[in-house]
């Protein structure tokens, strides 16, 4: 694990032109309206963020049963990902649990699927507040389980399906990391952009970084607070992950820290207890960037190189990766 920053850096010159962007354009606080109005806002401002979309091999949507009803999955077979026994990976968008969507993080995927030669799984789970806590979990958890049921079907390796997302699906991911530590084909690696794992909200990155870096400290409270069903899913480990009782067992984990972000303690926090517990961690910072930067392809290099970095990761912890792919 590389240690954590002796002190603040200077913002990155592309962080601190998207703040300018989110200044300019005058948008008011998502918490000031409602979900709705919170995600048009948030389809409409996402695309100014990301850049042009790379191709891949193909890609193709499905429906699948869920827990809850039909559940729509973005399949993305990356540039020349072997036909059976591909890496595989989850990907779980992030958005507060309330926003976001297949397409809002449709750049992510692509990157993921090209440069790990791997196919990867996008799921459109429900949001709150039309679906509290637990639901988004439940639908995360059917669609690893479709990935595993039809791994000859995908092309795929059921035993080498990593989980990953960004934010509220860092959350979801390191939750779904530890809901099956007992299943027959666990993920085989977790990978975290600034994971939120601590539902409480309390630690001192939330006071330090509370305006005037994008997600604000009063923004991460109304996406939260419309997730969880009442005061105690705070201290459910499946809303707080830092609160499990034991995280051995847990996926080999890589996590990305953005060094100006309210999550960043609680990302640092819980490398600190996968490692506690014997877990093997890949744990990389980004000190200048912001919350949100791995959506931010269009103003730099750094959106990629974070992916690229979960990547080296993912490989560094399966040994048979590279001969699946030289096969």
């Amino acid at each position: 694990m590389t240690p954590s920053p002796p002190s603040p850096s200077p913002l990155d010159p592309e962080a601190q032109h998207v703040l300018e962007l989110g200044s300019q354009a005058g948008a008011p606080p998502f918490e000031t309206g409602t979900p709705e109005q919170a995600r048009r806002a948030y389809n409409e401002g996402f695309p100014t963020l990301q850049g042009e979309r790379e191709l891949v091999a193909s890609i193709s949507e499905r429906i699948i049963a869920g827990p809850g009803g039909p559940l729509r999955l973005r399949i993305y077979r990356g540039q020349g990902a072997p036909s059976a026994g591909a890496p595989a990976l989850l990907y779980l968008h992030g958005g507060g649990w309330v926003i976001g969507n297949l397409d809002s993080h449709d750049e992510i995927c692509r990157w993921f699927a090209n440069e790990a030669v791997a196919v990867v799984v996008s799921v459109d789970y429900r949001l709150a507040p039309e679906h509290k806590f637990p639901a988004a979990i439940e639908d995360c958890r059917a669609t690893l389980n479709f990935m595993q049921s039809a791994a000859d079907e995908l092309g795929i390796d059921a035993a080498r399906i990593a989980v990953a997302g960004d934010s509220a699906g860092g959350n979801l991911a390191t939750v779904l990391g530890l809901l099956t530590r007992g299943d027959k084909n666990p993920p085989a690696a977790q990978l975290l952009f600034y994971p939120n794992t601590d539902a409480g909200q309390t630690t001192d990155s939330y006071r330090r970084f509370a305006i005037g870096f994008g997600l604000t400290a009063s923004t991460m409270a109304w996406f939260r607070d419309h997730y969880i069903r009442n005061a105690a899913d705070i201290g459910d480990w499946r809303t707080s992950p830092l609160k499990a009782e034991s995280l051995a067992g847990a996926p080999p984990t890589f996590i990305a820290i953005a060094g100006r972000d309210i999550l960043a303690d609680e990302g640092e926090a819980y490398a600190r207890r996968l490692q506690q517990a014997g877990v093997p961690v890949v744990l990389e910072h980004w000190p200048g960037q912001i919350h949100g930067f791995v959506s931010m392809g269009r103003h730099g290099p750094a959106a990629r190189q974070a992916v690229a970095a979960a990547i080296a990761a993912w490989r560094s912890f399966d040994p048979a990766f590279g001969k699946a792919q030289a096969d």
